[in-house]
């Protein structure tokens, strides 16, 4: 069974960091570099970490759009 909880990816302008939002209320507080979760590629969940340099990016997921991919962790 799949106890992971399960979210979308958002930004969050005034701190500057990519967020989890699971539900209208509840969030996961601000992701941080290295932080590890999976990401819903197609009918696929691929294990990735947030990283930043430039901009922020998703080891092993190409994609310029990080808001809105469902996450789980």
């Amino acid at each position: 069974m799949d106890r992971k909880r399960h979210g979308t990816l958002i930004y969050d302008k005034e701190s500057g960091r990519y967020d989890i939002r699971f539900s209208l209320e509840h969030y996961y507080g601000g992701l941080h570099c290295g932080e590890c979760f999976d990401v819903l590629i197609g009918s696929r969940w691929v294990p990735t970490r947030i990283e930043m340099d430039e901009r922020w990016y998703l080891v092993g997921v190409k994609t310029d759009h990080l808001a809105g991919l469902r996450v789980r962790m």
